[in-house]
């Protein structure tokens, strides 16, 4: 009796559960047992060569097989105690990589923010009068002085001046320019401007000769539009100038920027 048993035990372990395929003559769905291991697994024993619809299972050693349309579905199984899973200075490389990026991002902010352009009235260079029947006209030549605070490059694109007299223009000029100024550069600008003065009483003023003194005060007013990464700005000026209108000019001299 216990002779039997053990062999129909033999019998069923070695029979497989589910029935072969029949289109492709292979066990391709069935699920068969061995005495090395009570674990189902779905390769079939090699028979043979490999079907054109089985490719050779890598988990049975090289003993069974399993569909090909499920060899891109396979899992591979890593101890948790595998070295792989705990790189090595994990916590340097991340503090490194947060450090230069700081470090980047600080460099960047502080050399491209933006920093003010200075943009200082030198006085006046040089002027000449000529004297009309009731006029006067008075062309002048001024100078500005530009800092540029900037740690990247700026271009002076445009200039525009109005002189007023007794509050009222008397001469203005607007021009397009092409002035590049390097970083944490300075540069010098000259700029001409005609007048025609109207006024009846500074006309005595300038040619009565029984005056010592021969001064016209100018309000100047002007606006430097410069240009950098992509970006325009208006700068605003303004300087008050004394003119010496008696003689036919005048030699280059500097002036307060406020009347006395």
């Amino acid at each position: 009796m216990g002779e039997t048993f053990s062999q129909l035990d033999s019998l069923e372990e070695n029979k497989s559960i589910l029935s072969p395929d029949p289109a492709t003559g292979h066990k391709a769905n069935s699920y068969s047992s061995t005495r090395r291991s009570k674990s189902f697994s779905s390769c079939v024993p090699r028979e043979g060569a490999a079907g054109g619809g089985f490719v050779t299972c890598p988990t049975c050693q090289g003993s069974g097989e399993i569909p090909r349309e499920l060899e891109k579905q396979l899992v591979a199984l890593i101890p948790y105690g595998d070295q792989r899973l705990k790189p090595r200075h994990t916590k340097l490389f991340v503090f490194l990589a947060v450090l230069i990026c700081l470090v980047t991002s600080t460099l960047i902010v502080f050399f491209l923010f933006p920093r003010s352009i200075a943009v200082q009235p030198a006085g006046l260079n040089s002027s000449t009068v000529a004297f009309g029947k009731a006029d006067i006209h008075l062309n002048i030549t001024n100078v500005l002085n530009i800092s540029n605070r900037n740690y990247y490059p700026i271009t002076v694109t445009q200039l525009a001046i109005e002189i007023l007299h007794l509050s009222l223009v008397v001469g203005q000029v607007s021009e397009s320019l092409f002035l590049p100024i390097s970083p944490l550069g300075n540069e010098q600008m000259f700029y001409a401007v005609a007048s025609r003065i109207l006024d009846e009483n500074t006309y005595k003023i300038c040619t009565w000769q029984k005056i010592k003194v021969h001064h016209v005060l100018l309000h100047i007013q002007g606006t430097l539009t410069c240009s950098y990464l992509s970006h325009s700005e208006q700068l605003v000026f303004q300087s008050y100038e004394y003119v010496d209108c008696q003689e036919n000019s005048s030699v280059p001299h500097l002036l307060a920027s406020h009347p006395p």
